[in-house]
């Protein structure tokens, strides 16, 4: 089992409204990349989602790539 990789995406947009997830421009949209683990994809989140703390319709989410590619094994 230690070596079964459990692939994170993180990745980010400008929301239309702050009420839901809908990206305003998804051409736009700001892949930060794919981890093999959720530790280092929420440092990667965390440190874009700092970065843009001074836009308050900026969101970034974590992705669990692996529930998406094995849903049977969750």
């Amino acid at each position: 089992m230690a070596d079964t990789q459990l692939l994170h995406l993180v990745f980010g947009g400008e929301l239309e409204s702050l009420d839901g997830i809908t990206f305003r421009d998804l051409e736009d949209l700001d892949v930060v990349g794919i981890f093999p683990d959720f530790a280092s994809a929420r440092v990667a989140w965390k440190a874009k989602a700092q970065s843009t703390v001074d836009n308050a319709h900026m969101r970034y989410f974590i992705v669990h790539l692996h529930r998406l590619l094995d849903p049977e094994n969750d």
